[in-house]
């Protein structure tokens, strides 16, 4: 005979290290970059603009096409080393980055016309939240407990 209990079956919620948080915020936020720039070529003009050599603004060039696969690498790069460098490099690296592609994507938004501004926003919008996503979680980086001697010798030492 089994006896049955009304134990609820819990649900366990392992902790994630932080550098998974990260590499999944970056591989989210590279994710939707690109998927910003190919929902673009739908906006009417955008083709008729590459077909002509001109992207925005600017003349397509093998410098223009180097520095936009330099702009989608770097996320591309975070995801790696997200997972790979030391926790102090990593953490710095992150806010650095993460830092500077906030105004990076703002400026996406820029010349853009008020027909478009609700794709713009919400997409720029959650590219933002993801960069503050890993802005916090690198801030907030748990720290590791430093031993303190027991010596009273070696009192110094815990200044």
């Amino acid at each position: 005979m089994t006896v049955r209990t009304k134990t609820p079956n819990l649900l366990d919620t392992p902790p994630i290290p932080v550098q998974a948080k990260l590499a999944a915020a970056w591989t989210s936020f590279m994710f939707l970059y690109i998927y910003v720039d190919y929902f673009h070529l739908y906006k009417p003009g955008t083709v008729d603009g590459i077909l002509a050599g001109v992207v925005f603004e600017f003349d397509v060039s093998p410098m223009l096409l180097t520095i936009f696969t330099a702009c989608l690498a770097i996320p591309i790069l975070m995801v790696l080393l997200s997972m790979t460098l030391p926790a102090r490099v990593n953490r710095a690296t992150n806010l650095v980055v993460a830092s500077l592609y906030i105004p990076f994507s703002l400026f996406n938004a820029v010349g853009e016309t008020w027909e478009w501004a609700f794709f713009y926003g919400l997409s720029i919008g959650i590219e933002v939240l993801l960069l503050a996503f890993i802005l916090r979680s690198a801030w907030t980086w748990p720290r590791t407990a430093v031993a303190v001697p027991a010596d009273p010798a070696m009192t110094g030492l815990r200044q």
